[in-house]
């Protein structure tokens, strides 16, 4: 469908999915052909505020619609696989926000779908997509910091989690909420698989968590190994009430580098008593717009030239697998290896 408007469908009209909604709507080669959502009330607000005229409440019937030739999944995690396994047998091209699936084993039947159908998958990882993390690869890359030793990923986010994402069976965990980007960013930039890995968390800022739901953590350090001999540390943590935090930092045999601050802007107030005032970066929406909108333009790029996406839905399946691994050394205070082996 080369020199063709993309017609697409965003099936989750909540803040993930009107992010990539308004992305869509800016960007020459694609249109928003309709928003799906259960809330008709958000749907109907979505479609008004971008003047898109046709919308679902279930999105079944929109994956009928022969105008539609892609649809961005921003639903909960545990709706993914359905809605991406029936648009790929609808002919449609996916890109699914991250964590891709509740297990390997629906990521493994997701990527079957979209190869058998034809279709593309592409999984949200738009730090790929971003400025700062794109030329600190590149650094990377051009050995300006020897070999990589040791990358150190964290996202801290201020939201108290919803009532069903304290539920660890149902969301898995802030491991798969939070950190599934700090997981892939360590992927790519040690271009390896994780080999084991070894975490620990607790429930320190959600109290009214800890009855109903005892396995909930608000906050996860993990570290772990790779297949090429390299070391990973992640940072996780909801609710931190001080903002919005993603920062990287990788570490060579020659060098170091940093990506991202928690700080906004370059402006800081000293005031008497030598107290520095700074605020702080507020929410993700802030931080990566940009990246969603170069994401949204490239995935619309290989829909339309037949061409692979960046964040393929294998990369999506190795997130999840060391989610599921890191939940296991949370439950079991142990490490768990990944069936790759250390050099």
């Amino acid at each position: 469908m080369k020199n063709e408007q993309v017609g697409v469908c965003i099936i989750g009209a909540g803040r993930a999915g009107m992010i990539h909604a308004r992305a869509v709507a800016q960007l020459a080669g694609a249109r928003v052909a309709a928003l799906v959502d259960s809330d008709v009330g958000l749907c109907r607000e979505g479609c008004r505020e971008l003047g898109v005229g046709l919308s679902y409440g279930d999105y079944r019937e929109a994956l009928e619609d022969a105008g539609i030739d892609a649809v961005i999944v921003a639903t909960p995690t545990r709706l993914h696989h359905d809605i991406v396994v029936s648009a790929a047998r609808a002919g449609k091209h996916i890109l699914c926000e991250k964590p891709m699936a509740m297990s390997v084993v629906q990521c493994a039947e997701m990527i079957r779908a979209a190869e058998e159908n034809r279709v593309k998958l592409q999984i949200g990882f738009m730090r790929r997509f971003d400025r700062g993390f794109q030329q600190a690869k590149e650094v990377v890359q051009q050995g300006d910091i020897g070999e990589v030793v040791l990358v150190k990923s964290l996202t801290r986010g201020p939201s108290l989690p919803k009532r069903w994402q304290y539920d660890v069976g149902v969301s898995n965990g802030p491991l798969a909420e939070v950190n599934s980007h700090d997981i892939d960013t360590l992927r790519w930039f040690t271009e390896s698989e994780f080999a084991h890995v070894y975490a620990i968390a607790g429930n320190y800022r959600c109290p009214e968590a800890r009855a109903e739901f005892p396995d909930f953590y608000d906050n996860v350090s993990l570290v772990a190994s790779f297949a090429n001999g390299m070391q990973g540390f992640i940072d996780g943590a909801v609710s931190v009430k001080y903002g919005y935090d993603a920062r990287l930092e990788v570490l060579g045999t020659e060098g170091i580098l940093f990506v991202g601050q928690l700080a906004d802007g370059s402006v800081a107030v000293c005031r008497r008593g030598g107290e520095i005032v700074q605020s702080a970066v507020a929410s993700w929406r802030d931080l990566f717009a940009q990246a969603y909108m170069a994401e949204d333009e490239a995935f619309m790029a290989c829909v339309r030239d037949d061409t692979e996406p960046v964040a393929t839905g294998y990369d999506g399946m190795m997130a999840v697998k060391v989610v599921e691994a890191g939940n296991q050394a949370i439950q079991e205070g142990r490490p768990v290896y990944l069936n790759y082996e250390a050099r």
